[in-house]
């Protein structure tokens, strides 16, 4: 369970940097996702992203990344919420191990 983890109220890693596939494993089983190769290609584009930038991304700018580094296809809002309902970036960073993005309720 998360609380084996330093999470903040809402199960956000406090220190990104201490992420691990663990934690990962933890939190989908709390949220009842079974993960595909699919969902850790997002997981990691998102820590990427993370690295990139040094934020969590909100909706929009995910859609975008996702687009320009996995391919149309995967680039698009309705592809991100099937694998990641019912919000693709705020729960895309809850997995990686980010904070909340700053746009998302």
């Amino acid at each position: 369970m998360t609380s084996d983890f330093r999470v903040d109220d809402e199960g956000f890693l406090e220190n990104p940097e201490t992420w691990s596939e663990a934690f990962v494993l933890v939190v989908a089983a709390e949220d009842k996702l079974v993960l595909t190769d699919e969902h850790w290609q997002l997981i990691r584009l998102v820590r990427q992203f993370y690295e990139e930038y040094g934020f969590s991304p909100s909706m929009r700018p995910l859609v975008k990344y996702a687009g320009m580094h996995l391919g149309p296809e995967k680039g698009r809002s309705i592809h991100l919420m099937r694998l990641f309902p019912p919000s693709p970036a705020r729960l895309l960073s809850k997995l990686a191990g980010l904070h909340k993005p700053k746009n998302c309720l």
